[in-house]
């Protein structure tokens, strides 16, 4: 297969352009071969001139990059880059190499990915980790909601600063005031400090879960990673039809490996007694008290209460 490479040195301008004459003339007078030039003032014309199917890819990818369409429809040989040219003396002869580099769209394109990468969702819209947040709307859209937005603030600086932390938050409030929504801010700034995270749907997790009493190896995969990510998020939780078995087999052992350890985060439209409640009771068992205090106990001790208030910003 022919390199990127080689193609660029097979490349002729077609003479259905224009006057080779004057299109070498342009070429040389490009304001971009004329800063070459002056960077490397021993090479000679005729150096360029061998190499103008270099210094043309050069300046037509630096217009193409001013006039940027976006990365979807970048018009360059290798989208999201730019062609660079260096130039050397090698064994007495001046030479000219050509190098890809990354465009800051790519680079900002490909760290997106790697944030992305870092964190796992059952459940949840993906499209919520995309480079959409603005904190400034986030504390301008709604001044109810004010205080719970700096306190997230507050939790990721401290984490930032401090490395990561034992307790977690448990995010309560109303239908619809962007309890989700700050939980996945949450994580997707802290994925760009370099920590892991997961994010549950617990109704549709726990339905699932069920499901997978028959697949024990994929349900100790899915385990194993909510004890281990360094940021768990159990988002609505207190809405799920709760099973004894998922309470006391499933989310039992992994806040019981989590606490002391790591940071398990909660969104729910109950406080802690409601939950504590919601525990308690399960269609199947009925009310067990104890089992609803045990859970809470490996919950309670290690959050903070972020008061999540405002409009419901869903309608």
């Amino acid at each position: 297969m022919e390199s990127l490479g080689e193609a660029l040195r097979g490349w002729q301008v077609p003479e259905s352009r224009g006057n080779p004459r004057e299109i070498t003339r342009q070429v040389l007078n490009d304001p971009l071969v004329v800063k070459l030039r002056e960077r490397y003032p021993e090479i000679g014309e005729n150096v360029l001139r061998q190499n103008l199917n270099r210094l043309y890819q050069m300046s037509k990818e630096a217009r193409n990059c001013r006039d940027c369409p976006g990365l979807d429809l970048c018009p360059n040989d290798m989208q999201g880059h730019f062609t660079r040219i260096t130039c050397s003396e090698v064994n007495g002869r001046w030479q000219v190499f050509d190098h890809k580099s990354p465009c800051a769209k790519w680079t900002a394109h490909e760290q997106q990915l790697e944030f992305r990468r870092k964190i796992t969702s059952f459940y949840v819209d993906e499209t919520m980790f995309g480079d959409r947040f603005d904190e400034e709307d986030m504390v301008r859209q709604d001044g109810v909601r004010q205080l719970a937005v700096h306190q997230i603030f507050d939790y990721v600086e401290t984490t930032r600063s401090e490395g990561l932390q034992k307790n977690g938050l448990f995010l309560m409030g109303d239908f619809g005031t962007g309890k989700t929504y700050l939980a996945g801010y949450l994580l997707q700034k802290l994925a760009k400090e370099g920590f892991t995270g997961v994010i549950v749907y617990m109704p549709e997790f726990v339905e699932d879960a069920k499901a997978l009493m028959m697949e024990p190896q994929k349900l100790k995969e899915t385990i194993t990673l909510m004890k281990e990510t360094d940021l768990l998020v159990f988002d609505d939780i207190g809405a799920e039809n709760l099973s004894p078995w998922v309470r006391d087999h499933v989310l039992g052992p992994i806040l019981n490996y989590r606490m002391n350890r790591k940071p398990t985060f909660y969104t729910s439209n109950h406080d802690l007694a409601a939950l504590e409640k919601h525990f308690s009771f399960t269609h199947k068992e009925g009310e067990e008290l104890h089992k609803g205090q045990r859970l809470m106990d490996r919950i309670r001790p290690y959050v903070d209460v972020v008061h999540v208030r405002g409009r419901n910003h869903r309608g």
